[in-house]
């Protein structure tokens, strides 16, 4: 356990989180996605929903300007609770977001740096975030 680090990212999340780059997206996905299908790189986080994860991801991640957070566009094209849950864990409103169709949303999945698999069992309950500049804390420029 680490002073100040939200106990749900592990050491191996960490490690991934910290390597990605720029612009490098991270995919947390529901227990209904085809994770294993699509990631290069995946971990299995079973028993956590996303919007918990994803808040926690977030205090050690900043995310990259808009659009910063794909989701999954629901079946009748409302926004689910999941959903907004996962807007409120990230920070951003729907101005924020973009909505992609399925077909879209695993294509761009598929690109992620890092998939993780979480414990999430509500339908659409995945988002895709995109890694920005992580400023220099010593505040050299």
């Amino acid at each position: 356990m680490l002073h100040g680090i939200d106990p749900l990212l592990t050491g191996d999340l960490l490690a991934g989180l910290d390597a990605m780059g720029h612009s490098d997206a991270v995919c947390l996905a529901d227990a209904h996605f085809p994770a294993s299908r699509l990631a290069d790189r995946l971990l299995v986080v079973p028993g956590i929903e996303t919007p918990d994860l994803l808040r926690a991801v977030c205090t050690v991640l900043p995310l990259d300007d808009a659009p910063a957070v794909d989701l999954m566009t629901s079946a009748d094209g409302s926004v689910l609770a999941v959903q907004e849950a996962l807007m409120s864990a990230a920070n951003v409103d729907q101005g924020g977001v973009r909505f992609l169709d399925r077909h879209e949303f695993y294509a761009e999945a598929a690109t992620a740096y890092l998939v993780i698999r979480t414990g999430e069992t509500r339908t659409y309950g995945n988002v895709v975030v995109r890694k920005g500049v992580v400023a220099d804390p010593a505040g050299r420029g």
